[in-house]
């Protein structure tokens, strides 16, 4: 009898271990939102958003249940040109005074290739009071303790391709801004 209860204890606890979930939070020292369009077809533009907060939850070591959780100050854009950034935090593009947040939640996550640290990541993106589903690509770049800080961080970067047309960003026509946005997030991630 004692033997058939340690047994259960020990399997309720090994239930109890699997089950409990991490939270991670981005490391803003270490993490970077980025984005890259084509001008006029043949250059490329970059810019980023100088204030975000992005979340993980996970139960899985590898981070494949992972839900990821982002939100970005649109007025934080920065391109490195002034007029151009003023523009961009314009009715002409983000209208930031009506719209002044970007964000994204992860609804799964998605091993297609076999590899133990590529995966798809999917959610629903929200830019300019416009929500759609989109589906990025993440790399999971290992989880390590930091040797200065003492703290478990994971490191991922996040990338995929977006049409900014979907979410009435910008002028109509294509030529001078392309309708295809390259979005990147390199992270590290501080376990909470």
């Amino acid at each position: 009898m004692k033997k058939l209860f340690f047994i259960l204890t020990l399997l309720v606890s090994v239930n109890f271990l699997s089950a409990q979930t991490t939270t991670w939070k981005d490391d803003p020292w270490h993490s970077k939102l980025t984005f890259t369009v084509t001008h006029q077809g043949f250059s490329s533009v970059f810019g980023l958003f100088q204030k975000f907060d992005i979340g993980i939850v996970t139960s899985k070591a590898d981070f494949s249940d992972a839900v990821f959780t982002l939100s970005a100050d649109m007025a934080s854009v920065n391109t490195e040109v002034k007029m151009r950034d003023d523009d961009l935090r314009s009715p002409h593009f983000f209208e930031v005074a009506k719209y002044p947040v970007m964000t994204f939640k992860s609804t799964s996550v998605i091993n297609t290739t076999g590899m133990k640290d590529r995966f798809k990541i999917i959610g629903d993106l929200t830019i300019h009071g416009v929500t759609k589903t989109v589906t990025l690509d993440m790399w999971y770049r290992g989880t390590h303790v930091d040797a200065m800080s003492k703290k478990t961080k994971a490191g991922f970067q996040i990338m995929g391709t977006i049409n900014r047309s979907d979410f009435k960003v910008g002028p109509a026509d294509p030529f001078d801004i392309s309708n295809d946005v390259m979005i990147k997030m390199d992270g590290e991630f501080i376990r909470q």
